[in-house]
């Protein structure tokens, strides 16, 4: 309503009144006076009642672009984190950045978002530039190729094209073992997987949960190595700054694995359907 009446005025002198009276009578306990504090204050939240995720998006089966999601995303990253805002009493809010920077620090670093998610390892040296989550998944590098092309490893791979995300672990795997291969970056699974099709490079070397949507999506394509490399995910965090919400993002991720929530989002992605 636009109108202001003489009764509104006397009703917000009155109002001045009473919120003086609060601030003297807080004055013995402490009080303010103020209005209960909203959901996520403790946080310092980018807006305040929002957990903003920033992940590098498509990488199936952990972020993909889904319009029937309330925050137009999902996979078990964002499913997890949904369940865990939800802990928190916040709404999901998902922003789509290259992870290159996310992964750096440099992305959380700007304030652009709350915390990280794009399915990252912890590695010691992300750690002097980001905080990290307790770990939430356990993952194992894998190589994909043509079904025909006979590659059947990672010593097979001398003189050619082996397709790697920017500034992961998959990258750093390739360049340690891929003994004379041509690595070829990309900066998302999003382009690795059109130029593996379209014939631009002979692999990708990346985390297997990916490899193996790409290898049930079409037989053409195969897994021919798995490499055990110890590798945990974590929710990314700007160093020394979050350390508040990083407690509470661990506090409700132990309780969504203590009640079995968690199993049943992991269930989700990652246990074949019989």
């Amino acid at each position: 309503m636009h109108r202001r009446t003489s009764l509104a005025a006397g009703l917000a002198v009155a109002a001045a009144a009473t919120l003086a009276l609060a601030g003297c009578a807080g004055g013995a306990t402490g009080g303010s006076g103020s209005a209960a504090p909203s959901a996520g204050d403790d946080y310092g939240l980018v807006s305040a009642g929002t957990l903003t995720v920033c992940s590098d998006v498509p990488y199936p089966p952990f972020e993909v672009e889904d319009t029937s999601s309330e925050s137009g995303f999902s996979g078990f990253d964002i499913d997890l984190l949904t369940a865990i805002a939800k802990k928190l009493d916040l709404k999901i809010s998902v922003q789509d950045v290259g992870f290159d920077a996310l992964q750096s620090g440099t992305t959380l670093a700007a304030g652009t978002c709350d915390l990280g998610a794009s399915a990252m390892t912890i590695t010691e040296a992300r750690k002097a530039n980001i905080d990290f989550s307790d770990p939430y998944y356990d993952s194992i590098q894998s190589l994909l190729v043509r079904a025909d092309s006979g590659i059947k490893g990672v010593s097979g791979l001398s003189g050619k094209n082996v397709g790697v995300q920017q500034g992961t672990t998959g990258e750093a795997y390739a360049n340690e073992n891929a003994k004379g291969a041509n690595i070829v970056q990309y900066p998302s699974d999003g382009e690795l997987w059109p130029a593996m099709q379209a014939g631009q490079i002979d692999a990708i070397l990346q985390d297997q949960p990916v490899n193996f949507v790409h290898e049930q999506a079409d037989p053409a394509y195969k897994i021919v190595e798995t490499y055990k490399t110890d590798e945990q995910y974590g929710f990314a965090f700007e160093k020394g700054k979050k350390e508040a919400l990083r407690e509470a993002v661990n506090g409700a991720l132990k309780e969504l694995r203590d009640s079995g929530d968690y199993q049943k989002i992991y269930d989700q992605y990652f246990t074949e359907k019989k």
